[in-house]
């Protein structure tokens, strides 16, 4: 069998074809990290308003004067707040006491799926505020845990945890009026408000237990 050899000018196409690949793929990394370098702090200064958006829900600004982004916690993953990964905790404080707590909690037992949560704990332990940050509860039925879908504008449902703690109730009080405790919950919608009570108590009595701790780790 004869082998023909290749022609040196396909070769040297083969090799200039290579690098100039090459040098493209380089090229486009580059810019990709330049755009990247570019935009992060536009990115991160988005991301940080979002979540002062969140916290300003459920904590007045004027009961810290820390940069409450700043000054944060991670704790691991907790059965008590319903967390199957770490979270964040942030730490309230003003003229160098400490004031609340703000922290994530998930709600496993909505009609439809988890309820994600963060709350607001202030030094007393009641709840300076709640808010429902993620769920897929029957638009209509489920979904007035949420301010915004509530039809009572001037009385929203979830703002009933403000300013109560589980150490001034017992847990049968804990309960929505159905069962036989204190908070309203709208006929016909039952699941979803029991899923959402039982989770604040939970993490408002991890507070309660923890809270010397959250403050004072690094």
């Amino acid at each position: 069998m004869t082998h023909t050899p290749k022609h040196p000018a396909a070769s040297a196409m083969a090799v200039r074809t290579a690098t100039i690949l090459f040098l493209f793929v380089i090229i486009f990394t580059g810019l990709l990290s330049g755009a990247y370098i570019w935009t992060k702090p536009a990115l991160d200064a988005s991301a940080a308003e979002e979540k002062m958006r969140l916290i300003d829900e459920v904590l007045p600004r004027g009961s810290y004067d820390n940069d409450l982004l700043k000054d944060t916690v991670t704790i691991g993953a907790n059965p008590l707040l319903g967390l199957d990964e770490p979270s964040t905790v942030y730490r309230a404080r003003r003229e160098g006491k400490n004031t609340a707590l703000v922290l994530e909690a998930v709600a496993p037992d909505g009609y439809a799926g988890k309820i994600r949560l963060l709350l607001a704990i202030d030094g007393d332990g009641a709840l300076a505020g709640v808010r429902v940050t993620q769920h897929k509860e029957t638009p209509g039925l489920g979904d007035y845990i949420e301010p915004k879908k509530d039809k009572n504008k001037q009385r929203p449902w979830i703002t009933q945890f403000n300013g109560q703690s589980p150490t001034s109730m017992t847990e049968r009080e804990w309960k929505v009026k159905k069962d036989g405790g204190y908070f309203d919950s709208v006929a016909g919608a039952t699941v979803t408000p029991r899923a959402v009570v039982k989770a604040v108590r939970k993490a408002a009595l991890y507070v309660a237990e923890n809270r010397e701790q959250l403050f004072a780790s690094k």
